[in-house]
């Protein structure tokens, strides 16, 4: 099995591109695997003259990078780091205590606002996605070994039976007083697949509270841009290339924007020669195999690119492409399908730039 974090090549959005961008320049952060030996939670800091703050952080199963500019930036930074620690400690389903944890167990909860947050927002993003992105696919995770890495491909008549459990359109939940329940015993969710979107964007507040006007984190490959960088010019993120992973598709220029990828390439193993990866189709049970190899979403709301960038890779190019003409207004998307070609909706076509063949969907 194999961890390719997206930290690897977007990362370079963070230091060769976004790097310098402070006026005393700043060099090349190293790409850390998500296989090394670092404890649940670990962080370095970096500061310089210019009112710069840095942290490397490890939670989430990812390494991440926060960075703000500006007299306040070592606070803000710290500040978001607590947040990330929180934030984990409170969604994760490897953590007995967390909320989500306890919730798959006695299947009812009153959710904190954080976590009724997310859960609304993931029923919204089932209602429209017809089922692509839906929070109760873990049961399937499971059967396949990917949240303990104890990977094995499960039998058809045992998805078969999973998958009657799986729809989130099923879970009761009440917005105004948070509550939740599951009437199906067997039903288990799983936030992960918006929580680092969602963690982005709460980053983004803190900044803004301390006074932050540029700042960017790189949550495991999850980017999200405050402003611009200090001199004024747009911070500048690769993309990266699903078959190489010291190589980019191209260079995205973006202010006040997430970038999110998601692709198979990120986790996967193989088994009797076959390549099984971890972003399954909760109407099959098996990974997605729709064309697509990668899918990157650019939008200011970091949540719903997070979970937007899953749910386009399960539809395929097809419908993916017809799901952003609806929502244009939302989102802009890079699509590469397996064939190596490139698709990019036209609100990105002046500021996506690749040496690579690239057809721009229009409305």
């Amino acid at each position: 099995m194999k961890f390719i974090n997206k930290i690897i090549v977007v990362c370079l959005c963070a230091s060769v591109f976004a790097g310098g961008c402070g006026q005393g320049g700043q060099n090349t952060t190293k790409s850390k695997n998500s296989e090394g030996t670092a404890s649940s939670k670990e962080s370095t800091e970096r500061t310089s003259q210019d009112n710069e703050a840095s942290k490397d952080i490890f939670a989430m199963d990812t390494y991440m990078t926060v960075t703000a500019y500006g007299e306040k930036a070592q606070d803000a930074v710290d500040a978001a780091e607590a947040e990330i620690e929180r934030l984990d400690t409170l969604l994760s389903t490897g953590n007995a205590d967390s909320e989500i944890a306890k919730l798959n167990e006695q299947k009812s909860a009153t959710l904190s606002e954080d976590g009724g947050y997310l859960v609304k927002r993931a029923l919204e993003l089932n209602k429209e996605t017809d089922g692509a992105f839906d929070i109760a696919i873990y049961p399937v995770m499971e059967a396949w070994g990917f949240p303990t890495q104890n990977f094995r491909v499960p039998s058809a008549d045992e998805l078969t039976g999973l998958l009657k459990h799986v729809d989130a359109a099923e879970i009761s939940y009440d917005t105004d007083t948070r509550e939740i329940s599951f009437e199906d015993d067997q039903m288990k969710i799983d936030l992960g697949g918006i929580a680092k979107g969602y963690t982005s964007s709460r980053i983004m507040d803190i900044f803004k509270e301390n006074g932050i006007t540029s700042g960017l984190v790189n949550l495991g490959g999850n980017v999200q841009a405050l402003g611009t960088k200090t001199d004024g010019s747009n911070w500048r993120v690769a993309v990266q290339s699903p078959d190489d992973t010291e190589d980019y598709l191209g260079v995205l220029s973006i202010r006040d924007k997430a970038v999110i990828t998601s692709g198979g390439y990120e986790r996967y193993f193989e088994q009797d020669g076959v390549t099984y990866h971890h972003i399954i189709d909760p109407k099959t049970g098996y990974p997605a195999e729709n064309g697509l190899v990668s899918v990157t979403i650019v939008s200011s709301d970091g949540t719903l690119a997070d979970g937007l960038s899953t749910s386009l890779f399960i539809m395929g190019e097809e419908k993916a492409a017809e799901f952003w003409k609806a929502h244009s207004d939302e989102f802009e998307a890079i699509l590469e399908t397996d064939d190596g070609t490139i698709y990019v909706t036209e609100g990105l076509k002046d500021s996506f730039t690749t040496d690579l063949n690239m057809k721009v969907i229009t409305k």
